[in-house]
């Protein structure tokens, strides 16, 4: 048995309902390829998924580093494990991209999922990629050492692993937020590996979300809000799993976080596309007041939020040779929007302080709030049963 998926209260209904249409709004304006600034924010938005997911597993990777992930530049220390986790994870969310497009759609089974953990645990042989655990796993305390989570009996995690197959591949009788939820939490608390769970279990929500088909797959992660919210996360699924395998307990603790984080994440990227045509339309003015061609956008807009730029990836974008993306860079300095640093093949360039300004003078303010918070708060369950089994 599975945790199962209960009769949701009418708040919950009510998010849901307004999530649906921010994601809505959100489609409509990324689906827009006029929007030349959409391509920059679905690769900032991937590094953030990226980035946050490692660093809840201790994995400390800057935000810089993920971009360069994204963006398959060479390291400067390819033996760097943390580097490494990162690869493995952006390999794994790419490789879930892919399948999400597949037609007829993929068929989720045990091969793939198995496959997705060798590629987020790979840099270390001792977590046992790709393997399901044959022993006991236990979640623990980094500071007091006790356990916080111990999960299922081994012999009991393939007959689960199968449920929850079963389980993607059923027919689609309930709201997909509340399906990848489900998903996460279940994978989760089955903790069929030996490591990299979580990651697993994160990727397994975004997985589900992006065979929808309704946002690029990069805009359907709520891997952000849950980095931002790491002490929230294991509060509420120790409050679901009190410390073991308890499936009967109510999973409405986890699905109301789940629908605080997409209607954060999808808020905050629709304020940031906004931002983001906002400080495009004043740094085109300044790339054609100095006479510059329009693809150095690609290295102002990395610039202006704070990410390193190269010559490699900037080349790699603009589709240029090596001497004309030295040139392009050197004209950039020239204008004062950016500043370099380094020497030879370890030069990057950083935003100067006039683009930096620019960068302020675009700012739109939006307030994310809890959209539960709003609404008239439902009669309170038995605790740590299910509303409804049937």
């Amino acid at each position: 048995m599975l945790f199962l998926v209960p009769e949701l209260p009418p708040t919950f209904l009510q998010v849901i309902e307004d999530i649906n249409n921010l994601r809505a709004n959100l489609r409509f304006v990324t689906s827009d390829q006029l929007n030349r600034w959409h391509g920059f924010l679905a690769r900032m938005s991937y590094a953030k998924a990226i980035q946050q997911s490692n660093a809840i597993e201790g994995i400390n990777a800057t935000f810089d580093d993920a971009v360069a992930a994204v963006d398959d530049e060479a390291p400067q220390n390819p033996e760097d494990e943390d580097y490494r986790a990162l690869l493995g994870f952006r390999d794994a969310m790419n490789y879930i991209i892919q399948l999400s497009k597949q037609s007829p759609p993929h068929t989720h089974n045990l091969g793939t999922m198995n496959s997705l953990h060798f590629m987020v645990t790979k840099y270390d042989l001792g977590k046992m990629p790709g393997r399901i655990r044959n022993g006991p796993v236990r979640v623990l305390n980094s500071e007091t050492g006790s356990t916080v989570y111990e999960g299922p009996d081994a012999a009991m995690v393939p007959g689960l692993l199968d449920e929850l197959i079963a389980f993607l591949n059923r027919p689609k009788d309930c709201n997909v937020l509340i399906r990848a939820a489900m998903a996460h939490l279940n994978l989760t608390m089955i903790h069929p590996y030996k490591d990299g769970n979580g990651r697993m279990a994160r990727a397994l929500q975004t997985f589900v979300l992006a065979q929808e088909g309704i946002l690029d797959p990069r805009f359907s992660s709520i891997e952000e809000y849950v980095g931002r919210h790491a002490p929230d996360y294991y509060r509420v699924l120790a409050e679901v799993g009190q410390g073991a395998w308890h499936p009967e307990r109510s999973a409405l603790p986890w699905i109301k976080f789940c629908l605080r984080a997409h209607h954060w994440q999808a808020t905050a990227l629709l304020r940031r596309l906004e931002q983001s045509a906002s400080i495009w339309a004043l740094l085109i003015d300044r790339v054609k007041a100095c006479g510059l061609h329009e693809r150095t956008m690609n290295a102002l807009m990395k610039a202006a939020y704070n990410v390193r730029v190269r010559n490699p990836s900037y080349r790699q974008e603009s589709e240029i040779s090596v001497q004309v993306a030295k040139i392009d860079l050197k004209a950039l300095v020239s204008c004062g929007l950016l500043e370099p640093k380094g020497e030879r093949r370890g030069r990057y360039y950083i935003a100067s302080p006039q683009l930096l300004a620019l960068r302020q003078q675009s700012r739109i303010k939006h307030d994310v709030h809890d959209p539960f918070k709003e609404l008239p708060a439902d009669p309170a369950p038995i605790p740590g049963f299910l509303v409804d089994e049937t």
